[in-house]
């Protein structure tokens, strides 16, 4: 069986987002109702600014007691987020996140067109299995040369 794209595994296919000025209380009402861990932060035009996660909301908003009500997502989203390609393999995909330590993936296309966000949750364990023994062999590699 030949392995998904991220594009092909993605399993919420509409895109949510939010505007620079929104709030964090905006931002955690829009993705519990959309049932995601992440919102994309796009100006005007639909250009990506950045990304605000679940973990964001604990780590920089809740942790340092911030307002929800009066902090806007661009004081503390992740600013021009790694993003990659539709055809881009999962397992790819997750040895990304594994080295870079996050979860969720914009997609988009050469184009600029933003497809929406790949997220961990999106892989299968086979999917994630691969993606483990191949960031274990870089690591591996990258001992022995020193």
């Amino acid at each position: 069986m030949a392995e998904r794209t991220v594009f092909q595994s993605m399993s919420q296919r509409h895109l949510i987002s939010l505007g620079p000025h929104a709030s964090i209380s905006e931002a955690a009402c829009i993705m519990t109702k959309a049932n995601c861990g992440s919102v994309l932060i796009l100006d005007t035009p639909g250009t990506l600014l950045g990304i605000v996660t679940e973990r964001d909301l604990m780590t920089r908003v809740l942790a340092k007691a911030l307002n929800p009500e009066k902090t806007q997502v661009s004081d503390v989203m992740t600013l021009n987020p790694y993003c990659v390609a539709p055809e881009v393999l999962v397992s790819d995909a997750v040895l990304i996140m594994i080295e870079r330590g996050f979860r969720h993936l914009p997609i988009v296309t050469q184009a600029g067109k933003i497809l929406g966000v790949f997220s961990v949750r999106d892989a299968l364990p086979r999917e994630i299995g691969a993606a483990v023994s191949l960031a274990e062999f870089h690591e591996q590699v990258n001992d022995a040369l020193g």
